[in-house]
């Protein structure tokens, strides 16, 4: 199953998120939850650094996924990234809504 984690602030602003494991939906290669999921995160933080110029602090490996937001002032800057990773946990929840048995979506605050 995978495991996805959304880590918020007293605000509700996301400060980071983590994805591990792996849907085991298919096998390796034919498995779309596991594409889904990674094609939404990976393109996320790629989005945040190519749209807002801001760089996540990023860390992968195999089945496994952390971005964490450096220090930001709350300006317009910040409500693109926090717009672009609401995004992903709409799109997230979507997959969750076909794939529940596969993925799990959790916010901690």
């Amino acid at each position: 199953m995978i495991i996805v984690q959304i880590f918020r602030d007293e605000d509700g602003s996301i400060e980071r998120f983590s994805i591990e494991g792996h849907a085991n939906f298919a096998k390796r290669g034919e498995d779309i939850v596991c594409a889904g999921v990674s094609a939404v995160t990976v393109g996320t933080v790629n989005s945040i650094e190519t749209l807002t110029g801001v760089e996540m602090d990023a860390k992968m490996k195999n089945g496994f996924l952390s971005a964490s937001l450096p220090l930001l002032d709350k300006e317009e800057t910040w409500s693109q990234v926090q717009l672009l990773l609401e995004s992903m946990v709409v799109m997230l929840s979507n997959i969750a809504e076909s794939y529940g048995k596969y993925i799990q979506i959790e916010q901690v605050k």
